[in-house]
């Protein structure tokens, strides 16, 4: 057996306490690892999230007027005013490079806990890390259901899962055509790892038990250097709504390809990832005017809530750009972690775990659409309510549920 795997024993985990308590004595600071892509072809990703755990660090670290957790003091209060800083590790795209990250901010920087990733197949060998070392993970924007799933009990998600994210994109069709919209079949495009096959597992079963044709079901290699025979596939079924789950890149290639082929869907409704990222946005957003994306955050959210609003400002101010689905999320997830610590008084990450399972945050406590912050058994926020946005004019709007719309809805996008 190697040594890693029995590093948590009774000597090894006295140590590791020693280090946590050490670090927050010494330099009355509690040191949070961050995990995300910071090169390759991800790596706007890792540079967006930075810069809304610095959002979220200039709330937590200093006094605000804000109706947000910790917002009110500088640093947490129940620790004496220590102060949050954040550790970021790389692990570019890379499964097996996130859990030697893991390991080495978990042994070597004494991180309390961890937040991250963005890739699912990253989060399943970084959350496994985490429990095997008793330390918290909480998932940011990793949205595959079966990450909570897995009988783990450091493991905590503030957002919503792929699953409850479908079920609302079905909700939205299954509205519209009460509404008389002809809406007959849906065609599944998604990448080949766990972010995909997760996501078009549940909207194959949605599309079956609701009476939605299936026209297309194509599964593609992620990072394909061409898409032409897929998109061939997707034309020639025609789809009333193509749901799209891809990365970045793919995105990019999948909206050029259909362009060069003369394809228009009829009407596209994405799983987000890197249809609501600024590279793509950029590069391609001039030929998705229309897309639909599921989200938990839109830029139109200060219209209900004056934190959101706030919080977009801040952002901005450090980025050039409004938040989006991903780094309101990342934004999030920082928060809920710091109250969490806050409430535990501790660097104890058993105390910071029980202290996140007894999590109860008002929804208009947060910038989210969401109804409160509450973790179920698996450490799934089950209250964390989805929306749909439409992208026009260069920027989000939402249009889904219709209650909280703020802006009329344009179906089909491609009349």
């Amino acid at each position: 057996m190697k040594r890693r795997q029995v590093l948590l024993g009774a000597g090894a985990a006295a140590v590791l306490q020693g280090a946590w308590t050490e670090a927050l004595a010494q330099g009355k600071e509690v040191v949070v690892g961050a995990i995300y892509p910071l090169t390759g072809s991800s790596a706007q990703v890792g540079i967006d999230a930075k810069q809304a755990f610095e959002t979220a660090l200039d709330i937590i670290n200093n006094a605000s007027a804000l109706d947000l957790p910790t917002a009110k003091n500088a640093g947490l209060a129940n620790l004496g005013g220590a102060k949050v800083r954040v550790v970021y590790a790389d692990h570019q795209a890379d499964p097996q490079k996130g859990r030697s990250e893991a390991e080495r901010l978990i042994t070597q920087d004494g991180v309390c806990a961890i937040v991250g990733c963005y890739h699912s197949s990253v989060s399943t060998t970084v959350s496994a890390t985490c429990e095997r070392y008793g330390v918290p993970f909480v998932c940011a924007d990793s949205s595959s259901p079966s990450l909570s799933r897995r009988n783990l009990k450091f493991f905590f998600r503030t957002a919503a899962h792929d699953e409850m994210f479908s079920e609302a994109m079905f909700d939205f069709m299954d509205a519209l055509k009460a509404k008389g919209q002809k809406i007959g079949s849906v065609g599944l495009f998604y990448e080949d790892t766990i972010f995909g096959t997760d996501s078009s597992t549940v909207q194959r079963k949605l599309a079956t038990d609701r009476g939605y044709k299936i026209a297309c079901d194509i599964k593609y290699r992620n990072n394909s250097p061409s898409l032409t025979a897929e998109v061939q596939q997707i034309k020639n079924a025609n789809p009333d709504v193509l749901m799209p789950s891809s990365y970045t890149t793919d995105a990019i290639l999948l909206t050029n390809t259909m362009a060069s082929l003369g394809y228009k869907p009829r009407n596209i409704v994405a799983q987000a990832a890197g249809f609501v990222e600024k590279p793509a946005l950029d590069a391609v957003g001039d030929k998705l005017v229309g897309m639909i994306s599921r989200a938990s955050f839109s830029e139109d959210m200060g219209e209900k809530r004056a934190s959101a609003k706030a919080v977009n400002a801040m952002f901005k101010a450090k980025a050039g750009r409004d938040m989006n689905d991903q780094t309101s999320r990342q934004f999030s997830a920082l928060m809920v972690l710091a109250e969490a610590i806050d409430r535990a008084g501790s660097v104890d990450p058993r105390k910071i775990r029980d202290a996140l399972a007894a999590t109860d945050i008002p929804g208009e406590k947060t910038i989210m659409p969401w109804s409160r912050v509450k973790f179920d058994a698996t450490g799934q926020n089950t209250f964390a309510n989805p929306v749909l946005i439409q992208w026009t004019k260069g920027r989000f709007v939402t249009v889904y549920p219709f209650e909280v719309a703020t802006a009329k809805l344009a179906w089909p996008m491609n009349a």
